[in-house]
């Protein structure tokens, strides 16, 4: 019966089932298995709703709702081609800060792509880039900001690793400490990424915009009601004076303010629906996040990890070849899986078993982004592809031969974060 039980669950996910509803079902037939009450799992669920961190996430979600539906994403470009385009390569680089910070405040990638790329592809092909070197960047860069703050992603893996510290008895892992350690890799992303899309246009100098100390100023007196946002963000998470919830709270007003009142380009009557739509998202979320702490507690109960663990000991011997075998297969689970679908289900496996190899939690949680991060353009599941083929109307193999140097470069970055621990945790401790 258990068997039969099994290959249903197997045949309903591959049909499509709800991903909650397949973790709740898998972690009802594991409990049944080692006789344990499934009343456990009412407690594993109401768990979740401990954790302070938690209530950061509708904020935050909130917050970045309001961001894409203003004219946030065209006052960041002008202000970033005013700031940056008299650089060599420039309108580039300009490319690649304006796509990072947009989805560090909004926190969705295909969000960047949708908002930004009316904006960013015609003014790269105007300024003289190769029209399929310009697709890559633009669906490339859309990924970027999701190692900075305020990071869902990040969020989530904290939220989750925290509720795993009580069953594996390790301190627990900070969300400050995660947003501190993502700042290094993600501007060594960019770093890379400018320095890629310089080298490759070295034969044909491209015009740079030269430098107008009026346009700047007008770029920055025209978002001054968004340039403060990241300073208080940081400056309140960072100071220690407001922890990541009472900071998701303040970033939720601000916001509601100057989009609403201050720039009054969402009227009043569409809040309602904004609200709405942030709050199924979250709720759907949430609902992932519940179940996934009581298939983790199964995991953790019926001893999967050590096992697990055994396993992987008497076939990689080395902390290196871990590191190596882990990036491939997240770099695999990228390509099928959602970046909230492959934390839930992968964190508890993996966080017990990166521990016994000495592996900082916080470093694994970068290690784990920066992987779901080129999903995010990988076939055959990248969404970042499709989202780009639908707004550019371009076909995905067109897409994804554009997007492959970057990817290249990304695994380049994705390495040295990977096995230098320092530029992940050089500025937590």
């Amino acid at each position: 019966m258990i068997i039969a039980a099994i290959v249903l669950l197997i045949v309903l996910a591959l049909m499509g089932a709800p991903l909650f509803a397949i973790l709740l079902a898998a972690a009802a037939i594991g409990f049944f298995t080692q006789e344990t009450p499934l009343s456990v799992l009412h407690i594993d669920i109401y768990q979740l709703s401990d954790s302070v961190v938690l209530m950061a996430l509708p904020l935050f979600t909130f917050a970045g709702f309001l961001l894409s539906e203003s004219r946030t994403a065209d006052r960041l470009v002008r202000l970033s081609q005013a700031a940056f385009g008299w650089m060599p390569g420039g309108m580039a680089f300009v490319a690649l800060v304006a796509c990072a910070f947009f989805t560090a405040l909004t926190g969705g990638s295909g969000v960047t792509i949708v908002a930004l790329g009316a904006l960013l592809l015609p003014a790269l092909v105007k300024a003289g880039y190769p029209q399929r070197f310009s697709l890559g960047l633009v669906t490339s860069s859309g990924s970027l900001g999701l190692l900075l703050v305020p990071s869902v992603p990040l969020l989530i893996y904290g939220i989750i690793a925290q509720q795993l510290s009580q069953q594996l008895t390790m301190p627990p892992v900070e969300i400050v400490d995660l947003y501190l350690a993502g700042v290094g890799p993600a501007l060594l992303m960019v770093v890379l990424l400018y320095g890629y899309c310089v080298w490759v246009n070295r034969a044909d100098p491209l015009p740079r915009q030269p430098f107008n100390a009026r346009e700047l100023g007008q770029a920055l007196w025209d978002a001054r009601w968004e340039l403060p946002l990241p300073l208080v963000v940081l400056g309140g998470i960072f100071s220690g004076f407001l922890v990541v919830s009472e900071a998701a709270a303040v970033t939720a007003l601000y916001v509601l303010l100057a989009e609403v009142v201050l720039y009054r380009e969402i009227p009043l009557r569409r809040l309602p629906g904004l609200t709405r739509e942030a709050m199924v998202m979250v709720g759907g979320i949430l609902l992932i996040l519940a179940v996934a702490q009581a298939f983790a507690d199964y995991l953790v109960y019926a001893g999967v990890p050590e096992h697990l663990f055994a396993f992987i000991q008497t076939h990689v011997q080395s902390k290196l070849a871990f590191l190596i075998l882990l990036n491939v297969l997240l770099l695999l689970l990228g390509a099928l899986l959602d970046i909230f679908a492959a934390l839930v289900i992968m964190v508890p496996l993996i966080l017990p078993v990166a521990l016994r190899y000495g592996i900082d939690p916080v470093h694994l949680g970068i290690i784990f982004v920066a992987n779901m991060q080129i999903g995010y353009i990988t076939p055959p599941v990248g969404m970042n592809l499709f989202i780009a083929s639908y707004r550019f109307r371009k076909s995905i193999t067109e897409l994804f031969r554009a997007t492959l140097p970057f990817m290249l470069v990304l695994i380049i970055a994705l390495l040295l974060i990977t096995y230098v621990p320092e530029l992940s945790l050089w500025l937590v401790r």
